[in-house]
C-alpha cells in the first residue's frame, strides 16, 4: 500500500490490482431470440459477454472484467514515460 492507502504497482508487473471497492456497472438482458442472456458493461468499450442463464453471463462478465483491465505491452518512445492515474 501507498501513503493514500491504495495498491501500488510497478508499471509493467503482470499483477494487476484495483481497491476492492472501485465497483462497475453491468447491463444483463435476456435475448428472447436466442434465449440467451448478454452482459454488457456500459462504461467499458468492447467488454461485454453472454451465457445460457444469468448466473452464467455474470460470471463469464467477471472474467471478462479481469481480462479488460490485464495490462499491455506499451512502446515508449524516447522521452516518453508511462503515468498511472487513480481516482479519488
Amino acid at each position: 500500500m501507498n501513503k493514500l492507502g491504495s495498491p501500488q504497482r510497478i508499471v509493467g508487473q503482470p499483477n494487476l490490482r484495483y481497491p476492492p471497492k472501485v465497483k462497475f456497472r453491468l447491463l444483463v438482458e435476456l435475448d428472447t431470440r436466442t434465449k440467451r442472456w448478454s452482459a454488457v458493461f456500459p462504461e467499458l468499450p468492447g467488454c461485454a459477454t453472454a451465457g445460457d442463464t444469468e448466473a452464467e453471463a455474470i460470471a463469464n462478465a467477471k472474467q471478462a472484467l479481469a481480462l479488460w483491465f490485464e495490462p499491455t505491452p506499451v512502446k515508449l518512445r524516447k522521452n516518453a514515460k508511462l503515468v498511472e492515474l487513480a481516482l479519488p
